[in-house]
């Protein structure tokens, strides 16, 4: 499963974020896949896509940084070209 992991910096401050990565990496546990992440241009938020089987392990993660100042928001999400291929389906019924 995928998952938009939104992240929120205090203060729109992430240097004591991206420090701790620096020294430790990103924590993942075995099992969590990081796929590719963007800053907002204010440095207030990080949208990081994340891959993995068990939601449990975002959990075991998110827990690895309480005390930075950071908050998360956890969206599952499904790419536009697999939700396409549901929606194909029903193009062609009437509505309602």
């Amino acid at each position: 499963m995928l998952f938009m992991v939104i992240e929120r910096f205090r203060d729109d401050d992430m240097v004591p974020v991206y420090r701790r990565v620096r020294e430790s990496g990103r924590m993942l546990p075995e099992g969590l896949e990081y796929v590719d992440s963007w800053v907002e241009a204010g440095f207030g938020r990080c949208f990081q896509l994340m891959r993995c089987d068990d939601p449990r392990l975002l959990q075991e993660w998110v827990l690895g940084w309480r005390g930075t100042g950071v908050t998360f928001e956890i969206v599952p999400v499904v790419p536009s070209r697999e939700t396409r291929a549901v929606v194909d389906a029903h193009l062609d019924r009437p509505s309602g």
